[in-house]
Formats: C-alpha cells, sequence, structure tokens
C-alpha cells in the first residue's frame, strides 16, 4: 500500500499497521507465523510500524499545498 503517493494529508495508524505488517510478511515469507515464531513476527511488525511513524512525521514535503 502506497502511503505517500507523492503526499497524503492524511495517514491513519491502520495504513502505517497495514503496511509494516505487508513488509513483515514479505520479509519474512509468512503470511501467518508458527505459535513459536508469533512473538518475534508481533515484534517486527510493531517495530517496522514505530520506525514507519517516526519517518512520516519526520518528512518535511516542499512545496506541499502550494498552488
Amino acid at each position: 500500500k502506497t502511503l505517500r503517493p507523492p503526499f497524503t494529508d492524511e495517514v491513519g495508524d491502520a495504513d502505517v499497521r497495514a503496511a509494516a505488517l505487508q513488509f513483515v510478511r514479505k520479509v519474512s515469507g509468512f503470511r501467518e507465523p508458527a505459535a513459536h515464531n508469533r512473538e518475534a513476527f508481533d515484534e517486527a511488525v510493531a517495530a517496522v510500524a514505530a520506525a514507519t511513524q517516526d519517518l512520516l512525521d519526520r518528512l518535511v514535503v516542499k512545496g506541499a499545498g502550494a498552488p
């Protein structure tokens, strides 16, 4: 899911989590982890979501909102 095409005013928590989940699934190769991997999988999703939100919060888009 593209969160910034090239600029979106509103990106919600659900959008960020969905993108993080997609990334972790792609990297791990698992759509759903086995029970013994669930904690690591969930922590990875949370870490990626936090890093993504931090990035989005800190981005400065020049010319945004200019006519």
